[in-house]
């Protein structure tokens, strides 16, 4: 039996493993982040504390161990999402996953993106919404992937304003790949990281796999395909329209962005905030909001992004949430 004030959680050796670190690293945050020590003895994981510390750290470790038990590699981003979520009483991601990814399958890290992964899986046109290290286009193109690698559609296509080019990109030099590659590199890099890139090279020699700017889409139509616009804050209204007009049959698309990073000329004339509010509640449309909580990036940033969201609330003479 345990001893007053602690606690002994029966875990198998990865989890455990998982849930120490590298040094011990994961079970320092654990013991800063709840005031209570964190053991790994063998067959398990002990803490030893107060009650109530040491529930909220059991919140922890069992979430950290659900995503070890699916086949999830653990980083300290994954602990410090626990963590947080365990600390706020919030529910864990679940078991949302995609069997894919060249590290093993890929995981919800928080409830937000369960809960995204679901309404991607459900619906014919989904739009993540929030700011950026939330995980909104790693997701939709890694549930896209999923889908082209189980032959659900036939292609992936990514697009995404190329608005530092002005949509003008016939002045550079290069085919369209040339062109068009400095400004969908975060796009190649999700997808490396979700394929391996060999595995991309191949889908993306054979047409099976496609990232191009919005202003290539005007005039297809796209069947059987998975297609995901990023950065659609910098869309403007009507080319908002046009790419989700390209839906064709048997077609699928998910639309991400962040209202509050509007690049263009006139920030009033952004397309994502305004579809979302004449699609939110129709057939066959899901919206997913994320917040600054949501951030699965270096803690910092969580933090960088509600110190914007505040000045912007100060500015626009709202009130101001709570931060950290």
């Amino acid at each position: 039996m345990s001893a007053p004030g602690e606690e002994f959680l029966p875990l198998p050796d990865a989890a455990a493993r998982a849930i120490a670190g590298a040094a011990g690293r994961h079970a320092a945050l654990i013991e800063d982040a709840f005031d209570v020590l964190v053991e790994t003895p063998g067959g398990g994981v002990s803490l030893r504390g107060g009650a109530k510390n040491r529930a909220a750290a059991k919140r922890a470790v069992k979430t950290i161990a659900q995503q070890v038990l699916s086949g999830a590699e653990i980083a300290e981003a994954d602990v410090r999402v626990a963590i947080s979520a365990a600390l706020k009483g919030e529910p864990g991601p679940g078991g949302a996953a995609l069997p894919l990814g060249k590290r093993g399958p890929i995981l919800a890290k928080t409830a937000a993106q369960a809960a995204y992964l679901e309404l991607l899986a459900s619906n014919e046109l989904v739009f993540g919404v929030g700011p950026a290290g939330t995980g909104k286009t790693f997701l939709a193109v890694a549930h896209g992937a999923s889908l082209l690698l189980r032959g659900q559609v036939d292609r992936l296509v990514v697009t995404r304003p190329a608005v530092e080019a002005g949509e003008r990109l016939g002045f550079l030099p290069g085919d369209l790949t040339e062109k068009v590659d400095p400004y969908m590199a975060p796009v190649w890099e999700a997808l490396s990281d979700i394929l391996g890139a060999e595995q991309l090279r191949r889908r993306r020699d054979k047409g099976e796999i496609e990232v191009a700017p919005i202003a290539f889409m005007r005039g297809r139509t796209l069947n059987q395909a998975f297609i995901v616009v990023d950065e659609a804050q910098n869309a403007s209204r009507l080319q908002m329209k046009m790419v989700l007009t390209r839906l064709g049959e048997g077609a699928r698309m998910a639309v991400t962005g962040d209202p509050s990073q509007v690049d263009l000329p006139n920030p009033g004339d952004s397309g994502l905030a305004h579809a979302v509010g004449i699609l939110d509640g129709t057939k066959g449309v899901g919206v997913a909001r994320f917040r600054a909580e949501d951030v699965v990036r270096h803690p910092l940033v969580e933090r960088i992004v509600r110190a914007y969201d505040a000045d912007a609330a100060r500015q626009a003479g709202l009130p101001i949430r709570g931060g950290d």
